[in-house]
């Protein structure tokens, strides 16, 4: 039976008056691509992140961040970069596109994080860099990967599209010893500027050429060039870079998403912990918390059923749906898909952590706009759906 209730999709961004505003005011500008507003959002993202010496750099997307982080670090054709197999494509596409090789490992069973010990036993001669995930808002164990990677003399590239503001010892993601951060503002992120992403390094010789690789290996962006009070119009082609710039629209968004971050993270908060006590009772593996004293960012709510949940997860879902309530799975792993799977000659049974969890896990409805009235429409279609 169809729920008579309206549907309640897996998530909403929270876009405010503030938002709008900004936009608005963006447009009446005349500078809509990237520009102050680009500038200004990158300043007060270092500034949250409070820590001295970053640079930060608003691009396109995620994907973007992670293939110039790639490239300012080196790698090319005959390298290896571990990544795990419980992520998007687009953690590991980007290595590819620098001709170089994808060696993907297992994760930690009960965090959905990669597993440092499968790093270390993947390193080869060939391994010069690590890109760790921090799934569904939850760091991964990065005193461990840390001194994995200083130990073999590797680079670590954090994909934390899932992290802000994500922390683990005290710290937040993007302020580690890692060579370099990449966070996402997809349309379903923590915070969102539709489409878009930011690039957190310390060290400026990387900053510099990822900025140069940004917008077409030019060796001055249009800002600069533009608004200068003398002539400006000479640049240089210093390197065949990408088009990989955010635009003034979507920095306007960032702006405030930024401001509200923190009580975004609240709700989330309060959200993910209705969840686990309703949920307590029941033959579900509810997701793991952070360290005493750590933020954990709740992007994702990730459910695993129970080995006595007498219910297929496929079977779970399509009973969701039936009841109005939107949901998804993260991810299928890098391992099932044909691209990977077929080029890496990878089997199932390569990695039995990810592809346990895969097989038994559905990922909830998490976002800020939802009340609690919506929440426990969650919670009571969850009991009913194992009921059957």
């Amino acid at each position: 039976m169809i729920s008579p209730l309206p549907f309640l999709p897996f998530a909403l961004p929270e876009l405010g008056e503030e938002e709008i505003a900004e936009v608005v005011d963006t447009l009446r500008s005349g500078w809509v691509t990237t520009g102050p507003k680009a500038r200004r959002f990158e300043d007060d993202f270092a500034a949250f992140l409070g820590e001295p010496g970053l640079h930060c750099l608003a691009v396109n997307s995620a994907t973007a961040g992670l293939h110039l982080a790639l490239e300012a670090i080196g790698i090319g054709p005959g390298d290896e970069v571990i990544t795990t197999t419980h992520t998007f494509t687009a953690t590991a596409e980007v290595v590819r596109y620098l001709g170089a090789d994808v060696v993907l490992v297992d994760i930690d069973p009960a965090t959905l994080c990669i597993n440092p010990a499968c790093v270390e036993a993947a390193i080869t001669p060939r391994t010069k860099a690590i890109v760790p995930v921090h799934y569904a808002g939850l760091a991964a164990d990065m005193p461990a990967l840390l001194a994995i990677a200083q130990k073999h003399g590797l680079k670590i590239v954090e994909d934390a599209a899932h992290a802000l503001p994500t922390t683990i010892g005290g710290a937040l993601v993007g302020t580690l010893a890692s060579a370099v951060t990449v966070f996402s503002f997809y349309a379903n992120k923590t915070i969102t500027t539709g489409e878009g992403g930011m690039v957190v390094t310390r060290d400026e010789a990387l900053a510099k050429r990822m900025k140069v690789m940004r917008l077409h290996g030019m060796s001055r962006d249009a800002f600069d060039r533009f608004t200068a009070t003398v002539p400006s119009w000479y640049y240089e082609i210093v390197a065949p870079g990408f088009k990989y710039n955010l635009t003034d629209i979507a920095a306007a968004l960032g702006i405030h998403q930024l401001k509200r971050l923190r009580g975004f993270q609240v709700r989330r908060e309060q959200i993910a912990a209705q969840y686990a006590a309703a949920f307590a009772d029941l033959p579900l593996v509810t997701p793991p918390q952070a360290a005493p004293g750590d933020t954990h960012a709740w992007h994702l709510y990730v459910l695993r059923l129970g080995d006595g949940a007498g219910v297929e997860r496929d079977a779970f879902i399509e009973r969701l749906f039936a009841a109005g309530i939107g949901c998804s799975v993260h991810y299928i792993p890098l391992h099932l898909q044909p691209y990977w799977r077929d080029r890496y000659a990878l089997k199932r049974e390569d990695f039995p952590h990810s592809q346990h969890a895969f097989e038994r896990m559905l990922t909830l409805p998490l976002y800020t706009r939802m009340t609690d009235a919506d929440v426990a429409r969650v919670v009571g279609a969850v009991r009913a759906a194992l009921i059957g």
